[in-house]
C-alpha cells in the first residue's frame, strides 16, 4: 500500500507459486520502474483456470477493461553523448521512478554531473499512488495532488469502524513526474534511454553496459530499478511474503461510502456468506477493499490481500472483489484503467555494503508489513543524495567502496536494519491473523501519535496489523503482558522510515 495508492509498487515475476496457481508471464509492462505482471494466459482478458479449488471463467468485470495507452511526457531532453570520450560522471542514476528522479534531482542541483538511464525516460508512471497529505507537504509536493480527502475511515468488522483524523490524497502522477523532470533538466540531469545490462567496477570508477552498446562510465552508480534488483547484489534467498491486489477506476451506478472520507481498509466479510469457498479462502488468508470516492460514481476500489506467503492468486482476488461489490450494490457501468499488483513483503536486505548504492526497492525499503514505499523513498532521497554529495567532495582520492560503504551506512544505519528484521519477524504470520482477532487487546487510534517521517499514518492502522502478527509469535512470552499494557508501545510507532 505505500505511502501510494495501493499500487505503489510492482513486480515482474516469473514461474512465482502463489496460492492455488502457479502463474505466467504475459502482458508485461513497465510500471515505475517495477514491473507490473499480467497474471493468466496471453490476451487481454485471460480465461483463469481451475487450481486448488480456484476456478474462474472470463468474467463481465474484465469485459469492462479497456485498452490503455501509455502517456509520454513531451519533453526535449538533454541526452548522454556517447561520443564524448574519457567523460566520468559524478553519479549515474539506473531507473527513472520517484526515487531515481529524486536523487538525480537533488545531487546535481550541488553541481556534479549525474546521468540518468531508463529506457523510457518521458513514460508517466502508470501507478496510481495515494498518499498522506501532510507527508506530501512536507516535501513540497502538494501541488502534485489531483484529490483529497478529510480523513479516511477502517472497517475492521461488521460492528467495528475507526474514522482516521487524516487527509489522504491522491497523486497527479503526470504533474509529479513534469516537476521531477524539469527540474532535473535545470540541474543539467542528462539521459540516456536505455537499459543497463552489466556494470564493472575498475578502481575508481565503474563502467554501465547498456542494451545499445553504449558504455557509461561513472563514479558512483544507484541502482533504483525497483523490484528487478538489476545491478544490487543480495547473498541470501530471496524469500518474501507478498502483498497482492487488483484495482479498478470505475464509473458505477452509485456506491455507499462518503465522498469526503478514503476507505483505507474494509475487513468486512459478510459479503462471503452463503459462500462456503470464498469463506474458507477468507478464513484462511482474509482481504480488504481499499476504495477511492472521487464522486458519487466515479470511484477506485481495489482488493487485497495485505501480506501471505506464498501470494494469493490473482483470480481468487477477483474473485472476492465481485462478491464484496455485488453484495455493496456497486454496479460498474464503465472502466478507465485496472491495475494488478504483487509487492514482495521483507526478505533479506541486499549485500550491506557493496558497491553499487541502492534506494526503494532494489534496497529493501518497502515496509515489510504494509507494502507502503513511495512517499517512504522520496523522503529518503535527500539521505542518500546529501550522503553521495557529501563524500564525492570530501572523499576525493579515497577507495569509492570506502565512498559507497558510508552511504549504505547512512541509508541503513544499524538501528534501522535492527527494527526493520523485527518487523520482518512479526509480518511473517500476518496472513495468520485475522483482522478482528486481537482487537480488543489493541485498538485501531482515531488519531495518530506526534508523527516521524511515515510513522504517523501507519501507526493508526497498519503497525497494528504488525502487532497482530507479533502477538501470534509472541502471545506465550511474558513480553506481551507489557505489550497489552501499553508499556513501552511508542517502539511500534518508530517505524523504520
Amino acid at each position: 500500500m505505500g505511502t501510494l495508492l495501493r499500487t505503489h509498487s510492482r513486480l515482474e515475476l516469473f514461474g512465482t507459486t502463489f496460492h492455488g496457481v502457479s502463474e505466467k508471464q504475459a502482458n508485461c509492462s513497465y510500471k515505475a520502474q517495477h514491473h507490473l505482471r499480467r497474471f493468466g494466459t496471453e490476451g487481454k482478458h485471460p480465461n483463469f483456470h481451475r487450481a486448488n479449488g480456484v476456478c474462474k471463467v472470463k468474467t463481465a468485470l474484465l469485459d469492462l477493461v479497456p485498452d490503455v495507452k501509455k502517456e509520454n511526457l513531451e519533453f526535449e531532453l538533454p541526452m548522454y553523448d556517447p561520443t564524448r570520450k574519457n567523460v566520468v560522471m559524478d553519479l549515474v542514476v539506473v531507473g527513472g521512478g520517484p526515487a531515481g528522479l529524486a536523487v538525480a534531482q537533488q545531487v546535481s542541483q550541488s553541481g556534479l554531473s549525474v546521468c540518468s538511464v531508463d529506457p523510457s525516460p518521458r513514460l508517466v508512471w502508470p501507478n496510481n499512488y495515494g498518499v498522506w497529505v501532510d507527508e506530501f507537504e512536507a516535501m513540497d509536493l502538494l501541488d502534485c495532488l489531483d484529490t483529497s480527502w478529510a480523513g479516511a475511515v477502517v472497517y475492521v468488522d461488521d460492528r467495528t469502524t475507526k474514522n482516521l483524523q487524516r487527509p489522504y490524497g491522491r497523486v497527479n502522477r503526470k504533474q509529479l513526474k513534469s516537476k521531477m523532470m524539469q527540474k532535473c533538466i535545470q540541474n543539467g540531469v542528462q539521459f540516456h534511454e536505455a537499459k543497463v545490462i552489466k556494470v564493472v567496477h575498475e578502481e575508481s570508477t565503474s563502467l554501465l553496459i547498456c542494451n545499445d552498446g553504449v558504455t557509461i562510465q561513472a563514479r558512483v552508480v544507484l541502482d533504483a530499478t525497483g523490484f528487478s534488483r538489476s545491478l544490487v547484489q543480495y547473498n541470501k534467498p530471496y524469500n518474501p511474503g507478498y502483498q497482492v491486489a487488483y484495482g479498478v477506476m470505475a464509473e458505477v451506478e452509485e456506491h455507499p461510502f462518503d465522498v469526503n472520507k478514503m476507505v483505507f481498509m474494509d475487513w468486512r466479510d459478510s459479503h462471503l456468506k452463503g459462500n462456503p469457498t470464498l469463506e474458507e479462502r477468507n478464513a484462511r488468508i482474509p482481504t480488504f477493499l481499499y476504495a477511492m470516492p472521487f464522486s458519487s460514481d466515479r470511484i477506485f476500489l481495489e482488493e487485497t490481500s495485505l501480506v501471505a506467503r506464498p501470494g494469493v492468486a490473482m483470480e481468487d482476488i477477483q474473485e472476492r472483489m465481485e462478491a464484496r461489490l455485488k453484495h455493496l450494490g456497486i454496479r460498474i457501468k464503465s472502466i478507465e484503467e485496472d491495475e494488478r499488483c504483487v509487492i514482495p513483503m521483507g526478505g533479506p536486505l541486499p549485500v550491506l555494503p557493496q558497491r553499487v548504492v541502492g534506494i526503494g526497492g532494489t534496497a529493501g525499503m518497502v515496509h515489510p508489513s504494509t507494502g507502503y514505499m513511495v512517499a517512504k523513498t522520496l523522503a529518503a532521497a535527500p539521505i542518500v543524495a546529501n550522503s553521495i554529495v557529501h563524500y564525492l567532495n570530501s572523499l576525493q582520492g579515497a577507495p569509492v567502496d570506502d565512498l559507497s560503504a558510508r552511504v549504505w551506512k547512512d541509508l541503513w544505519p544499524i538501528e534501522k536494519r535492527r527494527q526493520r528484521e523485527f518487523f520482518c519477524f512479526g509480518s511473517g504470520d500476518l496472513d495468520a491473523a485475522p483482522p478482528g482477532r486481537f482487537a480488543g487487546n489493541f485498538p485501531v487510534p482515531d488519531a495518530p501519535p506526534t508523527p516521524g517521517p511515515f510513522a504517523a499514518g501507519v501507526a493508526q492502522v497498519m503497525e497494528q496489523f504488525l502487532v497482530l502478527g507479533l502477538q501470534c509469535r509472541l502471545q506465550c512470552c511474558p513480553l506481551m503482558d507489557q505489550i497489552k499494557e501499553n508499556k513501552g508501545i511508542q517502539f511500534w510507532y518508530q517505524t523504520p522510515w
